[in-house]
């Protein structure tokens, strides 16, 4: 790579040894931030709902059009990396996320915010598999899991702490104000990124080096299989039956057609040939199963504390806080687990553990402890501590160094997508089996979490065959290339 500035080498020497932990610390920041926007606006759902009129499907969308918006974009981060590189990249996704933050306090009317939601959702995405790809590159081999453990710690305090925020100020100054608490996160990420990052793509080349093309048809292809999927997925809650079922269809053929366009484009946005690694192709399969279960029970164990067991939200909360510690607490250990063990064990273990804990609530009724319930959180949390670091890292260890943006931005898709499916699945079958045991709501949840768990018992399978073969190893040893 030609002399510059901001160069890795560059940067390296200017920093010293303490470098890449810099670097680690730059993208948890804006990753943090990107969370935050995600979960903090479902405290104010309701004062938005009174204050706009909205119904359940209009505000709905505040969370699933960030959601299909983070989907969409996380495919256009190997592209955006090697046009711009990692700084302006960065920073462009950082400088929009807040955009979208502080459009959506001003904003005067609900499409207005919901565009500024679909805006921090674009960000988002963009932003999340970036993470991934810089401890690959940035950190030698016996140092990825710590870094990704560390990581981890800091990015689930966003979510632990995001909605305990988010209340306090809808209560002391109204809806708007949660939209601006994205905003001092993305200027100290913005400020970091543009001192540490480097002005290169992935593994050190210079920026637009290749002079790829957007795959623009690809791009409008994966929008409408997303979109349609999504409100598909919705309308089944109702009664427009034949409008989802058109809307699947219409995701199918678009699908269908985007799988076509990534296999003959000379620059596509999925390499598809990224399946061909056992390894990658087993880890997208645990990714999207993890991501039903994750965004799931995340949608249906709130619910099922306030509506079946009849806890108030503050209860509900306390019995929530011990497991978000022990999350916290249990990813830093297994990220170093992932340095010292095959990554297939930790991450079977973990989706393990999540199934477990999802069949331990079957035991959970009326006149169940509370300290049972946190309990069997816990258990839950753990298995997801164990799972992140190694699906992260796993997945993508073995791809050459050239494919690792593409097989971050793949694993994330994947994972996001199967979250998406994952909260329409648990809403429709929760709605089917509370109309069965309308006497009972209990074991209507009782037999949702069944599913869910049977899907995280299926996700074990899959990590387990993620185990490397010969052929998926790396060619030789020793540390990665500098971002």
């Amino acid at each position: 790579m030609i002399d510059h500035p901001f160069s890795p080498e560059a940067l390296q020497a200017r920093h010293g040894t303490g470098y890449r932990w810099r670097v680690l610390l730059t993208v948890m920041l804006g990753t943090m931030a990107s969370i935050m926007a995600s979960t903090i606006v479902n405290v104010a759902v309701p004062d938005m709902s009174h204050v706009f009129t909205l119904g359940q499907e209009r505000a709905q969308w505040l969370s699933a059009g960030f959601m299909a918006a983070m989907t969409i974009s996380m495919l256009l981060t190997p592209w955006l990396l090697e046009r711009f590189g990692y700084r302006h990249t960065y920073g462009g996704a950082i400088a929009l996320l807040a955009l979208g933050g502080i459009g959506g306090g001003v904003g005067w009317n609900i499409d207005w915010v919901l565009a500024m939601r679909a805006v921090e959702g674009l960000a988002a995405g963009v932003l999340q598999p970036i993470p991934a790809i810089i401890v690959l590159q940035t950190f030698g081999r016996h140092e990825q899991g710590k870094a990704m453990g560390i990581f981890g710690f800091g990015v689930v305090l966003a979510p632990a702490i995001g909605p305990s925020i988010g209340g306090v100020l809808v209560e002391a100054f109204g809806w708007r104000s949660i939209f601006f608490v994205v905003v001092p996160f993305c200027v100290a990420a913005f400020a970091l990124g543009w001192r540490y990052l480097p002005h290169s793509s992935p593994g050190g080349a210079p920026v637009n080096h290749h002079r790829r093309q957007l795959d623009v048809p690809g791009l409008l292809l994966l929008t409408a299989a997303v979109l349609c999927l999504l409100n598909g997925l919705v309308h089944l809650h109702d009664q427009a039956h034949a409008l989802a079922i058109g809307l699947l269809l219409a995701s199918a053929v678009a699908t269908f057609g985007f799988i076509t366009r990534q296999r003959r484009a000379a620059h596509p946005m999925m390499q598809l040939s990224l399946f061909g690694n056992h390894t990658f192709s087993w880890g997208g399969v645990v990714a999207f199963i993890y991501g039903m279960a994750l965004f799931g029970s995340t949608y249906l164990v709130p619910v099922f504390m306030q509506l079946a067991l009849k806890l108030p939200p503050s209860q509900a909360g306390a019995v929530l806080l011990p497991a978000g510690i022990a999350l916290a607490v249990t990813i830093p250990v297994a990220g170093r687990l992932a340095d010292r063990l095959a990554f297939h064990r930790t991450l079977s273990a973990g989706v393990l553990l999540l199934a477990v804990s999802f069949w331990l609530m079957l035991s959970v009724g009326l006149t169940t402890a509370l300290g049972i319930i946190t309990l069997w959180a816990i258990v839950g949390r753990i298995g997801l501590g164990l799972v992140l670091p190694s699906l992260n890292l796993g997945a993508v260890r073995s791809l050459p160094m050239a494919l690792l943006p593409y097989g971050a931005s793949g694993i994330n898709f994947l994972r996001q997508l199967g979250g998406a499916v994952g909260v329409s699945v648990v809403g429709i079958v929760l709605q089917w089996r509370l109309v069965v045991h309308a006497a009972d709501p209990v074991r209507a949840f009782h037999e949702t979490f069944f599913l869910l768990g049977a899907i995280c018992a299926a996700a074990v399978v899959a990590a387990w065959r993620m185990k490397p073969e010969e052929a998926d190893k790396p060619a030789g040893p020793g540390d990665n290339p500098g971002p």
